[in-house]
């Protein structure tokens, strides 16, 4: 018999054992997890753009009492200021026009532009302490997601995909989502690459409309049977070819293909956010009817995790406020805030937010001086600010409450100084994973994502 009608002939079991013996030279997933895990899945909702932790989780009443008179030269301690900031010739101080008040137990400060989230404090655990090792958007943005500033390193997502797959033989490991609306700032498919992992453990996005997977549905006239038999026999073929060649991206092409198939099946009901009860859309708020908000994009995520996606991401841009920050930051605070308290509501009613991480970031922070110098002080915006913000988390194995402290100013951190590495560190022992012991071995090296650094957040940790 011709090798090829044989593994043609071959199904199930004995086709995996094929691709796995030809696949040589292909590094394999290792035994994951290290320790029981206190988190089985992550939400990571990433406001892009740099998210002001001025006006939303940072209260500084100094900057209040110090309105429009230059930020002091001990602030700056001899540093130039980075970014476009540094032409300026004067460094106005400039309070948030947003008041704060005191929520929960905790006493957490939170602005009135986050009343439904506010409900929420004593679940939070803020991290304020948090720095960046860059100051412009497309390096920020890739360093927060794999942990090195240039492209083509494996994200959070992909790295979990790798090592611990989905519970979900229909669905990928990892979703990626971005809110449908204007923005200075595009996202590109960088954000949710898997790098040199192999290529099935990269994001998969969920867009709105017909076909929230490109390409997913079958032409007019095509048949599932037919379809089924066409991915048979490019299978033979592929199977030969990784015989011959052992190349691994013929057997992620194999792996890629074989799930698109069974997402033909899964995806479409699961995305019909039609069948939910009004009352569940309701709490998310009226954006949640409308395909490609983050309303809805945060009701998914609840239905994803629902189904076993190890990894979702959901971006919402437009938070680049250079400029007239009082109405965009408002703006965009309205859009996100009763969708996330929902999310949180929601996921802890069913049970899910103990075994679910919620991962609230951005790449960087926000000056307290106004951008611009004393031009046009009524409609200020602030400067992109690497050396202090704000993220938080919540959920699986998280201790709510806060981490880290800002000077007065909220210009450098004081206490509690948390890396993005550090991030990534606890984000992989919340998932089970000891951070230095899971690498991928590519040109020479064995790479990880936290590199060569990062520290457990212990504070953070039950």
């Amino acid at each position: 018999m011709l090798r090829r009608s044989w593994l043609r002939s071959t199904s199930g079991t004995l086709a995996s054992l094929a691709l796995a013996s030809l696949a040589k030279g292909i590094p394999s997933p290792p035994a994951l997890p290290h320790f029981p895990p206190r988190a089985k899945r992550v939400i990571c909702l990433f406001m892009s753009g740099g998210f002001s932790q001025l006006e939303s989780f940072d209260h500084k009443p100094t900057l209040l009492k110090h309105r429009s008179q230059p930020i002091p030269d001990s602030i700056f301690k001899g540093r130039t200021p980075l970014g476009m900031s540094r032409l300026q010739s004067a460094f106005p101080v400039q309070p948030s026009p947003f008041p704060f008040q005191q929520h929960g137990q905790s006493g957490a400060w939170i602005s009135d532009r986050f009343p439904a989230l506010a409900r929420h404090a004593d679940r939070l655990c803020f991290l304020k302490g948090m720095v960046s090792d860059a100051v412009n958007h497309d390096p920020a943005i890739i360093f927060m997601n794999s942990g090195n500033q240039l492209p083509g390193r494996p994200v959070m997502g992909s790295w979990l995909s790798y090592g611990l797959g989905s519970e979900n033989h229909d669905l990928p490991a990892f979703v990626v989502m971005v809110t449908r609306k204007t923005a200075d700032q595009p996202l590109s498919s960088r954000l949710w690459d898997c790098g040199f992992l192999p290529a099935h453990h990269q994001g998969i996005p969920f867009r709105a409309g017909r076909e929230p997977v490109l390409y997913l549905r079958n032409p007019d006239g095509l048949p599932p049977e037919l379809q089924r038999r066409s991915l048979d026999a490019l299978r033979s073929v592929q199977l030969d070819e990784l015989a011959l060649r052992g190349d691994p991206a013929t057997a992620a092409r194999l792996e890629q293909h074989e799930l698109a198939f069974r997402m033909q099946r899964a995806v479409p009901a699961l995305t019909n956010l039609s069948s939910e009860d009004p009352k569940t859309l309701d709490l998310y708020g009226p954006d949640s009817r409308n395909q490609g908000s983050f309303a809805a994009n945060c009701l998914l995520a609840r239905r994803l995790c629902e189904h076993g996606v190890r990894f979702v991401q959901l971006f919402h841009p437009g938070w680049d406020q250079h400029g007239e920050l009082e109405k965009g930051f408002a703006s965009c605070a309205s859009e996100i805030d009763q969708p996330i308290a929902a999310l949180l509501d929601d996921l802890n009613l069913r049970g899910l937010l103990d075994d679910t991480l919620v991962l609230f970031l951005t790449e960087f922070g926000r000056t307290p001086y106004a951008q611009g110098g004393a031009k046009n002080l009524d409609r200020f915006g602030r400067e992109h600010h690497r050396n202090a913000f704000t993220c938080w988390l919540a959920g699986a194995g998280i201790r709510p409450g806060t981490i880290g402290a800002t000077d007065d100013f909220g210009f450098d951190v004081v206490d509690g100084r948390t890396t993005v590495n550090d991030l990534h560190a606890t984000l992989m022992h919340l998932m089970g994973i000891h951070h230095e012991q899971f690498t991928f071995p590519f040109q020479g090296r064995d790479f990880r994502l936290t590199d060569v650094a990062g520290n457990l957040i212990s504070p953070a940790l039950l």
